[in-house]
């Protein structure tokens, strides 16, 4: 049998044939496979096939399935390095995410097709609807990140522009476009958003960063300071001061509310909270939240009968944040 043009492709070939054509409902015979070979310029034997199947398992783990119906045999892809169940969620996680723009979540979900086969494939044309979804619009974002990894295991301090959203919807750079220099200690995810955590030589402290509005970020040579800082920092209590709708003081607050909302207190703090009776279809927590206008406003949105009861300072600033707030109209 002489050999095609691209007969030396023809390992390569056939995993691309078997991944893209074949799967746990779609198989091929050995008379097919050597069909869709022959569109690429490839001769095989079904000897020569026997060994090529044996060589994908064994030297590229790609298992090979053989399976026998009546007179015929048919051979298909066996696992993957995703299932398919997992390849969905993957896309879900991708399209319902605030930090990936819409253009780079077309482009990452086409990407996950190569992880399908073709038939697959067509159930991944799926679109998760999420109320009040904001993607982002910065698409340096995914090097910005990148680079920040790179710095941290290289133990450098990097260099960027931090900007500031204006009225006419544009990024522009804060402090007169002079760069920030920091070293990077950490990368953290709240509230749907890229964090830095970092040190700060200048202001001799750590700060914080939100990676989305970093511009031409750059690795500068000079090697990180502030390890003495991170050496036993809590990322789990500076987030919780800092970010989302936490930002002041933390405190131990106890919180009242109808047995039938507990749900939105497990969703928000965790199975590990201790619940505790406070009357008729009643219960309460106790828990650590950093006192703010924006936690306030979190239990006055939980309705009426969601209170807090304590500590007395906290209740008190519950009463004059809610008098503010109806002084305004």
């Amino acid at each position: 049998m002489s050999k095609g043009s691209n007969q030396k492709l023809k390992l390569s070939i056939l995993c691309k044939i078997m991944q893209e054509k074949t799967d746990d409902e779609h198989s091929l015979t050995l008379a097919q496979i050597i069909k869709e070979l022959q569109k690429y310029d490839i001769t095989a034997e079904r000897k020569s096939l026997y060994d090529d199947f044996k060589c994908m398992e064994e030297s590229l783990g790609i298992e090979v399935i053989k399976e026998q119906e009546g007179r015929e045999t048919y051979y298909h892809v066996g696992s993957r390095t995703f299932e398919l169940a997992e390849v969905k969620l993957l896309i879900d996680a991708i399209q319902s995410s605030k930090f990936i723009s819409k253009s780079k979540s077309d482009v990452l979900i086409k990407k996950m097709n190569a992880f399908v086969s073709e038939h697959q494939a067509k159930q991944l044309k799926r679109q998760v609807y999420v109320n009040d979804r904001i993607k982002t619009m910065n698409e340096s974002i995914y090097y910005s990140v990148d680079s920040i990894h790179n710095a941290i295991s290289g133990n450098k301090q990097i260099e960027f522009l931090y900007c500031s959203w204006t009225l006419d919807k544009t990024l522009e750079p804060r402090k007169n476009g002079e760069k920030y220099k920091v070293s990077p200690w950490a990368l953290t995810w709240a509230d749907e958003n890229y964090y830095l955590v970092a040190f700060d030589s200048k202001a001799g402290k750590v700060k914080h960063y939100r990676v989305d509005k970093m511009m031409k970020l750059s690795i500068s040579e000079d090697k990180r300071e502030g390890e003495e800082y991170f050496k036993n920092f809590d990322m789990t209590s500076y987030a919780l001061e800092n970010f989302s709708m936490f930002g002041g003081e933390i405190r131990r607050v106890h919180i009242e509310f109808p047995n039938e909302k507990v749900g939105i207190f497990i969703d928000r703090f965790g199975k590990d909270i201790t619940i505790r009776k406070a009357g008729l279809d009643r219960s309460m927590i106790a828990v650590d939240v950093a006192v703010s206008l924006q936690f306030f406003g979190w239990i006055f949105s939980l309705g009426s009968d969601v209170k807090i009861t304590g500590p007395s300072d906290v209740v008190d600033k519950v009463k004059e944040s809610a008098k503010g707030f109806l002084e305004n109209y």
